[in-house]
């Protein structure tokens, strides 16, 4: 093999062969069915091939190099597991940038621009790649930046963008700001789609474990009365059998 050969970069391709080879379509099928891709359902028309998350991570540790416009073949993929390795390419690219010792921000910046991109395009387009890709990305890249975009999708009549926008916020908890949750929570409490609901009662009971649980109650007490029953059930999953059972009872 010639050096320029051994200098080429990777492709879409060669992700997708490697992601090939550990398919497993009796696993395939159970995707399907758990993540509801039949008529009228959340995940209508999503195709899977049986890639579990651990086995699309040893693919992206091969091809975390992947050039933009090959990582973005792999977004517009119809395979769900295809959309899954890019994203997470992603956001294994965004950390390095991220990293002290290789901290680039120009790069940073393009990159969560061009995340926002595939949001906006409707490829970020189930519960799990919204979950592995929001806080990684776009929370980091906006923890110490102004949070005006995330209220923008937080008012976007598409549910994956407003999932993005909530779930987004964990980063911020992670580092003790719980400001961004509370607002957005407080903005999506009528919400009708329950996805987002679980995902606005899971980054509230965040809150409670991992910034302060006295923050939780106070929003808790505030709101309770009008938080739908599957948030309110996700928000107080770590408060005492008492609590939770006081703040069901309160009048809806």
């Amino acid at each position: 093999m010639t050096d320029a050969a051994h200098h080429t970069s990777p492709t879409a391709a060669e992700v997708r062969a490697a992601l090939a080879a550990v398919a497993d379509p009796e696993r395939a099928a159970g995707a399907a069915r758990y993540f509801q891709t039949g008529v009228g359902q959340y995940g209508e028309g999503d195709l899977f091939i049986g890639v579990t998350v651990p086995e699309a991570r040893a693919v992206v540790k091969r091809f975390s190099s992947l050039p933009a416009n090959e990582t973005e073949l792999l977004l517009a993929d119809p395979v769900h597991e295809h959309r899954l390795t890019g994203l997470l390419i992603l956001v294994a690219q965004f950390a390095l940038a991220s990293a002290a010792r290789t901290r680039d921000d120009q790069e940073r910046r393009a990159l969560a621009e061009f995340y926002l991109e595939q949001v906006r395009a409707g490829r970020v387009n189930n519960w799990d790649l919204v979950d592995l890709s929001a806080p990684g990305l776009l929370g980091e890249y906006l923890f110490d930046r102004p949070r005006g975009l995330l209220y923008e999708l937080a008012a976007s009549g598409i549910l994956w963008q407003r999932r993005v926008a909530v779930i987004a916020t964990h980063t911020f908890i992670r580092h003790g700001d719980a400001s961004t949750t509370l607002d957005l929570a407080e903005r999506l409490l009528g919400d009708p789609e329950p996805l987002l609901h679980k995902a606005v009662g899971w980054m509230l009971r965040e809150v409670g474990a991992r910034v302060d649980r006295a923050v939780l109650v106070e929003f808790l007490d505030q709101h309770a009365g009008r938080m739908p029953r599957t948030m309110l059930s996700y928000a107080t999953e770590h408060l005492s059998p008492e609590l939770r059972a006081h703040y069901r009872a309160v009048p809806r």
